[in-house]
């Protein structure tokens, strides 16, 4: 494969260091840029040693001028926690941060593509979404910040193509869940997994009967991938996701599940503008980037539970080390008996015995 420099934005987040990690390991050169609003320094911190590997400290609302290959933005917050904490700076880093993202990408020829959201689609009444889904989206709503500013951002990518015949790649992205996640980023996977880890009630907003599907965060990286490398005549937008749908009740019990745990079901008021139903339709997708998700919804909760279990004990133990077997967090044992009940399974010895 030919040796690419590729910048990242947003790349200590949680889709962004995941990427620059998988772009490493297909030998390009990588820069990543953030400006830690909401990545953070621990999320890339084993590729600070890889010669490949470059960090950059920067707000994507400044211009940047740097000589790249390959740009991917995924500079901005995307839980509704973060951003709308700012809503102000929120549609800056989505519009101003395209906005100099494609100046740079016009000035140094560089091929583009831009992180964008499934949002887009507000509260469909299209179930599920395809691409041509124009979208039902509250303009002056709490999430129009984030909605809105995606909204807008896609709007510049295509007038830069078509204008001045700059290489694009758009992708919609649904939800996506897996380690690196942040734990108190208010997005659904993340909150139930370490309410259930703590034994504490798990806050469903709503009924519970809103559905979401949810993609594990290696099948959504390696649909970044494809979509980068069709034809530069395929621009998207494309769906990026899993279409397997659940209620949040569903995801609730399934965590309590797998975790073991004690933890009840609490309900509150659902939020404003909180979309009763999101699921993609990946035709285009399969079609063009020969691609689809292969991680089911169990072992990609599974293998999330074991990041999120060992991050709170070690968190645990930093703060407050015991002395006993008995003084342990409840979910540190819960962590050790997943881990060993999967190492003892048939398909773990096999792949001992292979090694």
């Amino acid at each position: 494969m030919e040796r690419k420099r590729v910048m990242v934005t947003g790349g200590a987040g949680f889709l962004g260091s995941h990427l620059c990690e998988r772009l490493l390991e297909h030998g390009h050169e990588v820069l990543c840029v953030d400006n830690f609003y909401t990545g953070r320094k621990a999320n890339i911190a084993h590729l600070m040693d890889n010669p490949q590997f470059e960090f950059m400290r920067h707000d994507v609302t400044f211009p940047l001028y740097i000589e790249v290959d390959e740009i991917y933005n995924l500079a901005c917050p995307a839980s509704p926690i973060h951003y709308q904490f700012d809503p102000v700076q929120t549609t800056k880093t989505s519009v101003h941060g395209a906005i100099n993202i494609l100046g740079l990408a016009k000035r140094i020829r560089a091929k583009v593509f831009q992180a964008s959201t499934s949002e887009v689609y507000g509260d469909p009444d299209v179930h599920p979404q395809p691409e041509s889904y124009r979208g039902n989206v509250n303009p002056i709503g709490p999430r129009a910040c984030y909605d809105e500013g995606k909204r807008c951002a896609e709007t510049l990518f295509f007038d830069y193509n078509r204008q001045h015949k700059l290489r694009i790649k758009v992708a919609r992205i649904f939800n996506t869940y897996g380690p690196r996640m942040h734990p108190n980023d208010g997005r659904v996977v993340s909150n139930f997994i370490v309410q259930a880890l703590k034994g504490q009630p798990i806050t469903i907003y709503g009924k519970g009967d809103q559905t979401r599907s949810f993609c594990y965060v290696d099948d959504l990286i390696e649909g970044f991938l494809k979509l980068m490398g069709t034809p530069d005549s395929f621009t998207g937008p494309c769906n990026i996701g899993n279409p397997g749908e659940f209620t949040i009740k569903e995801l609730a019990e399934k965590v309590i599940k797998l975790t073991n745990s004690r933890s009840k079901l609490v309900y509150k008021p659902l939020p404003q503008d909180d979309p009763m139903q999101r699921c993609p339709d990946i035709t285009l997708a399969k079609k063009v980037l020969k691609w689809q998700p292969t991680i089911n919804l169990e072992e990609g909760l599974k293998r999330t539970i074991d990041y999120f279990g060992k991050r709170l004990v070690d968190e645990w133990s930093a703060a407050r080390p015991w002395k006993t077997e008995a003084s342990r967090p409840r979910y540190a044992a819960q962590v050790n008996s997943s881990a060993r009940a999967r190492a003892a399974s048939p398909k773990a010895k096999r792949k001992s015995r292979s090694r």
